[in-house]
């Protein structure tokens, strides 16, 4: 794999003028690498069908169609710029035009047969898994990528076609991953799984905090309810959290039983973090933002999250580890 250049992102990112982002978000979406090689890059922010929604007929998806707005579902990627080596979190449906954003981002060339160095996947839901097939002899043809997952979740892809097939063929690898423990997909980076409550009905649910030399983040892109200790858990010694916020306040999807997609409501979620987010503004950013989410088309619902120093995530933003 080798390293062209590193240099600021040109905002040809997978956005529009049609997103309505103000230039203080912009700014705060960089944090300085320091001295650590280490470089996450937010390659998706939308829930697990993105954004257009297949069979959405609303002046959301209507209009980003009209404008060519694309936002692809929640996904990162961290890259060490010494050693060219990558880690995917999450192989979404939209794969491939993330895997491009990523290369064009940190200038780096894919190399064949071998995209990326390690994938870590948080569930068996169809936006954060199913980009897998990509990597089946009919299309990348990879060779033994470790995909760090649960052991439900790896038994899942074992015994279920045609996830079986890139297994039986080794052109994945599941690596089975313990919920509390610690592991390095890459050199210098760790990784902790911690458990969170979801609908499982094929796998369990894990967030992953992820560690480097000289920052911590959280990704937790999906989670039902904040219960006992658990935000706690997640954000202990986190200096980034990337939050599920699938929903503003539920009022996006009129005439649909919530009980049936709980996620929390990212208006519960800055009451809760709000004292958090008043010390360190930035530190907390919303993903995985369902295609009908006011924060994805309003701006004034965006102004106000900002104003209460909190972050949508932005595709393309670019944080130091």
């Amino acid at each position: 794999m080798k390293l062209r250049h590193f240099g600021l992102l040109p905002l040809l990112l997978v956005t529009s003028a049609c997103h309505l982002v103000g230039p203080s978000a912009r700014e705060a979406a960089v944090a300085p690498a320091g001295s650590s090689p280490f470089e996450l890059v937010v390659l998706g922010v939308a829930q697990d069908g993105g954004l257009p929604h297949v069979g959405c007929q609303k002046p959301c998806c209507i209009e980003a169609r009209r404008a060519g707005r694309t936002l692809g579902p929640a996904c990162l990627a961290i890259l060490d710029r010494e050693s060219g080596r990558s880690v995917l979190l999450e192989a979404t449906p939209a794969i491939e035009s993330q895997l491009a954003l990523f290369r064009a981002a940190t200038g780096t060339e894919e190399a064949p047969r071998h995209p990326v160095d390690a994938v870590l996947i948080t569930h068996a839901h169809i936006g954060h898994y199913t980009g897998l097939i990509h990597f089946g002899r009919e299309v990348a043809s990879t060779r033994a990528i470790p995909v760090h997952v649960t052991a439900r979740m790896a038994e899942f892809l074992r015994t279920n076609g045609p996830w079986s097939q890139l297994v039986a063929l080794d052109q994945i690898r599941p690596t089975v991953l313990r919920p509390g423990a610690t592991f390095s997909p890459i050199d210098g980076i760790t990784v902790t799984a911690i458990e969170v409550p979801h609908r499982d009905e094929f796998s369990d649910t894990v967030a992953f905090r992820v560690s480097g030399p000289e920052r911590t983040i959280l990704f937790c892109p999906d989670i039902d309810r904040y219960e006992g200790d658990i935000l706690e858990r997640l954000l202990d010694g986190v200096d980034v959290a990337y939050l599920d916020a699938t929903f503003y306040d539920g009022r996006e999807l009129p005439g649909r039983n919530l009980d049936e997609i709980p996620h929390p409501p990212m208006v519960v979620s800055m009451d809760l973090l709000q004292e958090r987010v008043r010390e360190r503004p930035g530190s907390v950013r919303f993903i995985h933002l369902n295609h009908t989410n006011p924060a994805l088309h309003d701006e004034e619902i965006r102004a106000s999250i900002e104003a209460r120093g909190f972050r949508v995530a932005e595709q393309g933003e670019r944080i130091g580890l």
